[in-house]
């Protein structure tokens, strides 16, 4: 396995990641970004990840509209195709994406619709060499569990899932079960800490410093043969500026004693 950080899609990233010694970045290019902005800025990063040594990765794209009533998003499926474009240029494995739930709709026509348009993803994908997982948030996305899962990956077996435990872990799920079960389909994981007290969802400081199992979660990914990326995600409303690169370098510490 790998260590890596989500990261800003800027050259200067490359060598910051470098410089703590770790192997990739991950971009997420979410709803809100402009995704033709990140398309022209490809042969910048790729010119900083070949000088630095450090890679990509993850892809993802996050929180869009993928379907409405009226079927597929055109528009947002041309999105995913020219990111999946820049992740082939990159030399990144793994596009990430969701499919958001339409209400008009019945849950049978949503997994319809979410397989009609992940199949044209993954078709393009595997056209260009990139591997497409369904993110395990539920931002935008119902494909986020297992009961989704059973149907869409069902149906889709080349599909894999980019795994959260945090995500798991808020829902009131049980993250060790499902990576016990579903680690076979990770493609992607995300290293993040997460804190509930009294029911509720308190911070996500750095890993290491919060409530997830993440020695068993990592035995069980050896068991599953897993040797994708793990990505730190800093995302925590406290651990900020100066406590917030000391919470990254714990985490790094913390995780690679793990690495075997």
């Amino acid at each position: 396995m790998k260590l890596g950080i989500i990261a800003e899609a800027v050259a200067e990233r490359f060598y910051d990641a470098q410089a703590k010694g770790l192997e990739f970045l991950e971009f997420c290019i979410n709803v809100e970004k402009d995704v033709d902005a990140f398309a022209a800025s490809v042969p910048e990063l790729k010119q900083a990840s070949e000088k630095s040594g450090v890679g990509v990765a993850s892809i993802g794209r996050w929180g869009s509209e993928r379907i409405n009533a009226q079927g597929v998003n055109a528009e947002e499926l041309e999105k995913s195709r020219r990111l999946i474009d820049a992740a082939a240029e990159l030399g990144c494995p793994n596009f990430v994406c969701g499919v958001n739930y339409v209400e008009e709709l019945s849950y049978f026509e949503n997994v319809k619709l979410a397989i009609e348009y992940l199949s044209a993803v993954l078709d393009y994908g595997a056209s260009k060499g990139v591997a497409v997982a369904v993110y395990n948030c539920n931002w935008n996305n119902f494909v986020d569990n297992e009961e989704a899962w059973k149907l869409v990956h069902g149906h889709l077996p080349q599909l894999g899932i980019k795994y959260d435990p945090s995500h798991s872990r808020y829902a009131g799920r049980d993250y060790l079960k499902e990576a016990s079960k579903w680690g076979d389909k990770f493609r992607h994981v995300h290293i993040k800490g997460s804190v509930i007290i009294d029911g509720q969802r308190l911070d996500d400081p750095p890993a290491g410093l919060d409530q997830t199992d993440w020695g068993t979660f990592m035995a069980v990914l050896y068991g599953k043969g897993y040797e994708g990326g793990l990505s730190i995600e800093p995302h925590s409303d406290v651990w900020n500026g100066d406590l917030g690169d000391r919470g990254v370098q714990f985490t790094i510490e913390y995780m690679r004693k793990m690495i075997l």
